[in-house]
């Protein structure tokens, strides 16, 4: 009987007031393992109510009390990363190993949310104008959302929630319904930490609930993570609703392989950055852009027995390299995509399409894919793919590489192989790009940074965690002082000034 997966409002489990579900698979199987609740707008208005009841004593508690709570949630976190990580893979259908990575890279940004003593603090200047002192300080929005998608249950949230907690704000997660149970453990884990109950809420759903926290008059600020189209829309709907709003959206990386690249290096970054997580992240590396036939050739001689001897299979196996893709329309839509760049006349140089596993025929597999000579025009260029398809567009030189990179609607991340400094220095200062690499795969930031790409990638005006993330769930206040002294010099008509 597949279990039902509720949400947690108020500091516990409840199955909400709405009759909807949706099924929740095992992707290495197909077999179907859950139940999840889908929440309506009284379930949501529930969630906002607990959490804006508990804003105000949570709202003022000390920094220093939020970042004890964080360090306890950090601690049982990193106890207990095999158990999250199993949840993970059951549900996503990501190796263990990669799950456990996920986790890790989410925890670090609880790290950082426990200096929220530090991280809160504002400034001062004395004397600003005679005898008059000014200070700014930083303040908890209130109720704030987290949307976050299916192919990093932990990591996302966790973008998110701890920043928010440590700046004194509640938080509502509408984690994605295909693998929401990672979502519950992080709440259990919370409160067992000691996070008053009300703070931190989950709420399953599909557009019936996001619409209802966009529409919310009593959430304050909504952080999304997803496709562009849904993240275009998330950010105009909530920004029209008067919300603060960050919406990351798509991604197409490119990798510029330069002539004097070491070819090894970045052959292996290439299977890690294009295969791993079966190619399910925003920051894996899609186009691979050799620079002159020579390289191209090269690049591609050594991809190609790599790819097909990828070690696929369910992600509790411990020697496989990529697991299942999340759903079998998920699958079936990246499939397609092989078969548009077929029909568009790309080279298929690796066709994973016919992998069969035994005993695990009824899963969501595919094998890594290669396609060599892709051109701009083509759609498997143009769209994400969000699977485990690399193409190779070659370049004649550094000027069309950097060209295809600048040009193209998504600006998430991008990186360069080179040995040449001046090459090097001259992409990180040109690439329109938000994150970039050198000799670097993905160039993801760490926690005390901020991840957050350009373009058609990024809607708002803050990126995630990091200093950009404790501003955009803060309010910038201003305090401008002066104390008599006894002198009394009449009426001023004018501001303050040096004088």
């Amino acid at each position: 009987m597949p279990k039902e997966i509720p949400h947690y409002v108020g500091g516990a489990e409840t199955s909400g007031s709405g009759d909807r579900s949706a099924p929740v698979f095992n992707p290495a199987t197909g077999e179907q393992s859950g139940s999840v609740r889908l929440a309506d707008k009284a379930t949501v208005d529930r969630a906002v109510a607990a959490a804006l009841a508990a804003f105000p004593a949570w709202g003022d508690a000390p920094p220093l009390k939020r970042a004890r709570i964080l360090n306890r949630f950090l601690a049982i976190a990193e106890a207990r990363t095999d158990e999250l990580a199993a949840v993970i893979t059951a549900e996503h259908g990501k190796v263990l190993s990669d799950a456990k990575g996920e986790i890790q890279r989410g925890l670090e940004v609880v790290e950082f949310a426990t200096g929220a003593p530090q991280i809160l603090k504002g400034e001062i200047t004395e004397n600003v104008g005679s005898r008059v002192d000014s200070h700014s300080l930083r303040q908890p929005l209130g109720v704030v959302a987290g949307i976050t998608p299916f192919n990093f249950p932990a990591m996302v949230p966790m973008w998110m929630f701890p920043i928010a907690l440590a700046c004194g704000d509640c938080f509502i997660l509408k984690p994605s319904e295909r693998d929401p149970s990672a979502a519950l453990l992080i709440a259990a884990w919370l409160k067992e930490a000691g996070l008053p109950d009300g703070v931190f809420n989950v709420v399953n759903g599909d557009k019936q609930a996001v619409d209802a926290l966009l529409l919310h008059p009593d959430v304050q600020a909504v952080s999304f993570v997803g496709s562009t189209p849904i993240a275009r829309y998330v950010y105009e709907t909530a920004t029209r609703a008067g919300k603060r709003a960050q919406a990351l959206g798509g991604a197409k990386n490119h990798m510029i392989i330069m002539p004097d690249a070491d070819m090894d290096q970045a052959v292996d970054a290439l299977m890690g950055a294009a295969y791993g997580s079966a190619g399910e992240r925003c920051m894996a590396i899609s186009v691979a852009v050799p620079v002159g036939e020579k390289t191209a050739d090269a690049l591609v001689e050594r991809l190609a027995p790599k790819v097909r001897a990828l070690k696929v299979g369910p992600g509790t196996d411990p020697d496989a390299e990529m697991g299942p893709l999340v759903t079998a329309q998920h699958r079936d839509k990246v499939k397609a995509y092989v078969d548009h760049g077929v029909e568009e006349g790309a080279e298929l140089v690796v066709d994973g399409r016919g992998l069969s596993l035994q005993g695990y025929e009824n899963g969501y597999f595919l094998g890594g894919t290669l396609f060599d000579r892709v051109t701009p025009d083509m759609k498997i260029y143009k769209e994400e793919i969000f699977g485990p398809v690399l193409v190779v567009a070659r370049a004649p030189d550094y000027a069309e590489a950097a060209r295809l990179v600048n040009e193209h609607e998504f600006g998430n991340g991008a990186t360069i192989f080179t040995r040449d400094g001046d090459a090097a220095r001259e992409f990180a200062h040109a690439v329109k790009a938000g994150m970039v690499g050198i000799n670097v795969p993905i160039p993801v930031p760490m926690a005390f940074h901020s991840f957050g790409g350009w373009k058609a990638s990024l809607f708002g005006d803050h990126h995630m965690h990091g200093p950009e993330g404790v501003r955009f769930y803060t309010r910038l206040k201003t305090v401008t002082t002066r104390w008599p002294t006894g002198i009394r010099a009449g009426a001023e008509f004018v501001m303050p000034t040096l004088g």
